[in-house]
């Protein structure tokens, strides 16, 4: 891997945090698991933006919930690239749980993103240059 694309995927690391309140929660008091889905999705999609600046879309998913969500609590959602392949990349995805009053914080879902760089017809196109 060149410095260049090891800078790349420096700068593309994608964090976002976000407070969990009861309108996110179902009846278990926990974050719903498809909002939870569509924010990894959000950071998947602007970390592969973000590390080449083209257009993506989401071919596949790998997704481990270790541990709920409570409302109540913080999120952080980060994202990274993890693989690159001729016209896919794969950023690896980690969402974090803190007490809203503590330092506790542990690690609640990891998973695996895959999307396809593709131009304006929504053909594969070469993610690197």
């Amino acid at each position: 891997m060149t410095p260049d694309i090891k800078q790349r995927i420096k700068n593309s690391k994608t964090n976002l945090f976000k407070a969990v309140f009861p309108e996110l929660t179902n009846h278990h008091n926990t974050m719903h698991g498809g909002k939870a889905m569509e924010l990894m999705d959000d950071i998947a999609f602007l970390t592969a933006t973000r590390f080449v600046r083209k257009g993506f879309i989401t071919v596949g998913s790998t997704v481990n919930y270790n541990n709920p969500l409570p409302a109540d609590t913080i999120i952080e959602v980060t994202g990274e690239v993890a693989e690159i392949g001729e016209t896919s990349l794969k950023v690896s995805i980690k969402v974090y749980v803190e007490e809203m009053y503590s330092e506790s914080r542990k690690e609640a879902i990891d998973a695996m993103f895959t999307l396809v760089c593709v131009d304006d017809h929504m053909k594969p196109i070469p993610v690197l240059d």
